[in-house]
């Protein structure tokens, strides 16, 4: 939910969020979204639908000399200890099982989780590292056309690859240790609560989709929250990006007016780039939870002329998926 009016959906700022990067390379300037979304044949990402049956074992990229020369130790999921003969030349997209994780394998469409630390081809040195701590990256939606899913094919959960990216018109060459953590689920996965009386209802279909039943009142002047499923994750914070499913009706006829559901996949967003009462059923919660809110016009649109849900009480219903903490600073 846009907080200026100019548009109700919160895909549609998407890009004009800045999403914090899954390493901020000075050197290689290869950021999360090179990473998740884009192909190293210079494709197009695949929708989810495409992407949601795709078998990432045919798009696995081969270990190489490169990546086969950089040696790595550690646990998964904590910072590895990394070594290669720098300079190291590197020409091909490149990717060696360092330790084969004994989980669930993912494919495409899936969400994934992962750390990360990346290395500078000619000096040796890390450049950068995130994820090894909780609530540095959101999870990506992997893809045989992303990079990420081209060095992590089909492995299963825990598996560390060490990777080499070639050169390309927009970053320098760079070495990636790349840990697989977890797959995220698309739907609140909390311990459900008991409803509030007066509030909407809402049933879920077997994905997690929720229909909204508005009861037969007057609309609330206050904004109203209500936990539907309790969640054992992490706070979300001021200022966070969300990875967040949604379905939002209005109150005066229960017509939907934006879903996530409908689009086939969870939206991401800062919660200070939504109206504010959206904001008030994120910051609080905690991540696995689903939360119901009834938002006034005052919370919403109110103040937007013009706007087509200016007059409008709205229900949102909020599965919370993951979230990222502000960068420090």
């Amino acid at each position: 939910m846009r907080n200026d009016g100019r548009d109700s959906r919160p895909d549609r700022l998407r890009s004009s969020v800045r999403v914090r990067p899954l390493v901020v390379l000075s050197v290689t300037a290869v950021s999360l979204l090179a990473l998740a979304g884009c192909s190293s044949s210079g494709g197009d990402d695949a929708s989810p639908s495409a992407t949601a049956a795709a078998d990432l074992c045919d798009v696995a990229v081969d270990a190489g000399d490169a990546s086969n020369a950089i040696e790595v130790s550690g646990e998964v999921g904590q910072t590895p200890a990394v070594s290669f003969s720098a300079p190291l030349e590197v020409t091909d997209l490149e990717s060696t099982v360092v330790v084969e994780g004994d989980g669930t394998s993912i494919a495409g469409g899936d969400f994934i989780s992962y750390a990360v630390s990346a290395y500078d081809v000619e000096t040796g040195q890390v450049v950068d590292a995130a994820g090894y701590e909780a609530d540095q990256i959101l999870p990506q939606q992997i893809s045989p056309d992303s990079v990420l899913g081209q060095v992590l094919g089909c492995a299963p959960i825990g598996t560390r690859v060490a990777a080499t990216f070639p050169s390309s018109s927009s970053s320098a060459a760079a070495v990636y240790v790349i840990d697989l953590l977890g797959i995220t689920p698309t739907a609140a996965w909390g311990e459900d609560q008991e409803p509030v009386t007066g509030l909407p209802a809402v049933t879920l279909d077997d994905d997690g989709a929720p229909t909204i039943t508005i009861p037969d009142a007057e609309a609330p002047t206050a904004v109203e929250l209500e936990t539907l499923k309790e969640g054992d994750g992490s706070e979300v914070l001021a200022g966070d990006t969300v990875l967040v499913q949604y379905t939002g009706v209005q109150w005066s006829d229960g017509t939907v007016f934006d879903s996530s559901w409908d689009r086939g996949v969870p939206a991401s967003f800062a919660t200070t780039s939504v109206v504010d009462g959206f904001r008030q059923a994120l910051e609080g919660q905690t991540v696995g939870s689903q939360v119901l809110v009834v938002v006034p016009p005052e919370f919403g649109y109110g103040a937007v002329e013009g706007n087509e849900l200016q007059n409008e009480t709205l229900v949102f219903v909020v599965d919370i998926l993951a979230t990222q903490h502000p960068i420090a600073g």
